[in-house]
């Protein structure tokens, strides 16, 4: 017996990464040395304190009850005594954070709370594939704006400003860019305020990356007049290492915040007090964990830069966050390329086409990799002489 699916599964396909992954699991399988360089999936551990205050946690009278859907007020303090020490921005904990299971949640919540059928969504091109599922998925239309490198992958406002933005509901941002590791910067924020409230646009800035690789953290809450018009979504998951017990927050105005709450409160019953109580140990660690876990990515990027340059490509050194960004020789299939050497050299890589049009002739990498494997890779593809034409 058949029972018919929902039409709103005809708009999206299964994520990328969870298709690509068991074709790269059943290679695994059969033998093959697989060395993954694709997936941002933090492979150091999270700071000590974070796992024995997480282990402590578990036998605190009361730990396996349901949870406030709002998380333990002592977590929202954190968050807010976080943003206030590493971002300059003031936020009410009762009533201007809502921590979330993961950032990713967050971009659903916010689209069931704000997007009704038919509404437009300004997507970044190339830019997080889950903008544009979830986007989908609640009925929506996504309309791309163009992130370009010689613009800096900065949207060109002058040209959205031209387009008939009547439709449009929410704007979605990525500063520190994924997947190209541009970082944003004031003056940008600041145009875009301007912009979102001239055109009636909520701005939604996704902002995991902002202490990897990157000297100047930046939240776009900390311009003036922000709340008004931005929500942004963060996250424990790179920062600290966190990504598989699932701890972000999404901050903004009272009336934002709030109607997300009606939405997530629906969704789920609240987060595990055990991880709450390691994500505040974790928002209240020293700085020399972000030097010592910076310290491991500058040496792996120095080896992936080597690895780009061998494959003749190009990126940009001054590029933050957990991956590598870089262009093929001009007229190289991304696609092909990394299915290449998926299958001759048992490496995988990520094609630069899953983000969208603009990512097409890049390839990306993950620091999220040993310097051992690195080397590894730079052995079977460099030494082997992979060809790229």
């Amino acid at each position: 017996m058949s029972i018919e699916t929902a039409k709103r599964l005809e708009t999206v396909e299964e994520y990328y990464f969870s298709k690509k992954l068991r074709e790269v699991r059943a290679l695994a399988a059969a033998g093959k040395p697989i060395l993954n360089m694709a997936i941002g999936s933090p492979d150091l551990s999270p700071p000590k304190e974070v796992i024995d205050v997480i282990r402590e946690a578990v036998t605190i009278d009361g730990a396996h009850k349901y949870q406030s859907y709002q998380g333990l007020p002592e977590l929202r303090k954190s968050i807010a005594s976080f943003y206030e020490r590493k971002y300059h921005v003031t936020l009410n904990p009762e009533n201007e954070i809502l921590p979330l299971m993961g950032s990713k949640e967050g971009i659903m919540h916010i689209s069931l709370a704000y997007l009704n059928e038919g509404d437009e969504v300004l997507i970044p091109n190339p830019g997080y594939p889950t903008y544009t599922s979830v986007t989908k998925l609640v009925g929506a239309k996504p309309i791309y704006y163009d992130l370009d490198g010689d613009n800096g992958w900065e949207p060109d406002l002058d040209i959205l400003s031209k387009q008939d933005l009547s439709k449009v509901k929410i704007m979605w941002l990525n500063y520190p860019h994924m997947p190209t590791g541009a970082t944003g910067n004031t003056e940008l924020f600041k145009r875009l305020i301007v912009f979102a409230k001239a055109n009636n646009i909520l701005l939604i800035n996704d902002n995991p990356y902002s202490f990897v690789l990157n000297e100047n953290p930046t939240s776009i809450l900390s311009i003036e007049g922000a709340k008004e018009v931005t929500l942004e979504l963060n996250s424990l998951s790179k920062t600290f290492n966190m990504a598989g017990w699932r701890v972000g927050m999404v901050s903004g105005s009272k009336d934002k915040i709030e109607a997300i709450l009606n939405v997530k409160s629906n969704m789920d019953s609240g987060m595990f007090q055990g991880i709450q109580k390691g994500a505040i140990a974790a928002l209240a660690i020293s700085d020399g964990w972000y030097e010592k876990m910076n310290a491991v990515y500058k040496e792996r990027r120095k080896l992936i830069w080597e690895l780009a340059t061998a494959f003749g490509c190009s990126y940009d050194k001054n590029a933050t966050g957990m991956f590598v960004w870089a262009k093929l020789p001009e007229g190289i299939d991304a696609v092909e390329f990394i299915d290449t050497i998926l299958y001759k050299d048992s490496v995988f890589i990520t094609p630069g086409d899953v983000f969208g049009s603009k990512g097409k002739g890049y390839i990306r990498f993950s620091l999220c990799v040993t310097k051992e494997n690195i080397e590894e890779a730079i052995n079977r593809l460099v030494k082997n002489k992979v060809e790229v034409d």
